[in-house]
């Protein structure tokens, strides 16, 4: 097996369009705009926000594998990092990742990592195996947001237990973050299957 192919380990978006380094550059470009654009559908919460991103995080890793999911990650928080306004309410700057937020989009990239590499081992051809994937990159995300809450909150001395770091960082998202994990399992798993199909169908008719 080539370095390139152990890189780049084929998932549904190779079986839809063909293993393709150009295409590979092309998705994660694409990708990383599509976080900055769900990133904007906010619903207010404070300290942290309800936004679309930690769908787009399950839904890129189950389709691109580890190692792209992950650069689609870290391409999207370099460009947040130069100022440009791709996180959510349209911000941009390291003031955000330093910020009540920043843990979660940071988690991105690890667990984007982690759902593209169950990905390549098939979790995304049935939707529960999808499902749990996604469950994973989630604890993934809650985890590195409920460090980066404390560490904010340690920094402006305010009271960081864990009843309270949970109260705010994970309890008011688990509702939506469950939607998710389903609405990203349910759309990767039937365009797997549906590939599948219609390669079988291909190659008997073949």
């Amino acid at each position: 097996m080539s370095f390139t192919r152990k890189l780049f380990m084929p998932t549904i978006i190779d079986l839809i369009f063909g293993p393709s380094i150009a295409a590979s550059v092309v998705f994660v470009a694409a990708a990383a705009g599509f976080i900055a654009i769900v990133a904007q559908i906010v619903v207010p919460l404070n300290p942290v926000p309800i936004t679309g991103q930690t769908f787009a995080v399950i839904l890129i890793g189950l389709s691109f594998g580890a190692t792209r999911a992950a650069l689609v990650m870290l391409l999207y928080v370099l460009l947040g990092l130069s100022g440009l306004p791709v996180f959510s309410s349209a911000q941009g700057g390291v003031e955000v990742l330093l910020g009540p937020s920043g843990g979660y989009i940071l988690g991105y990239i690890p667990a984007a990592w982690l759902v593209g590499t169950l990905a390549q081992r098939g979790w995304n051809k049935s939707f529960w195996a999808a499902c749990a994937a996604g469950a994973l990159g989630t604890v993934v995300m809650f985890t590195a947001g409920v460090l980066g809450l404390r560490r904010v909150l340690i920094e402006t001395h305010r009271e960081a237990t864990i009843a309270l770091l949970l109260e705010t960082g994970v309890t008011p998202f688990l509702v939506g973050a469950t939607l998710k994990v389903i609405l990203a399992a349910a759309i990767i798993s039937l365009a797997s299957r549906s590939v599948l199909r219609r390669q079988t169908r291909t190659a008997v008719d073949s």
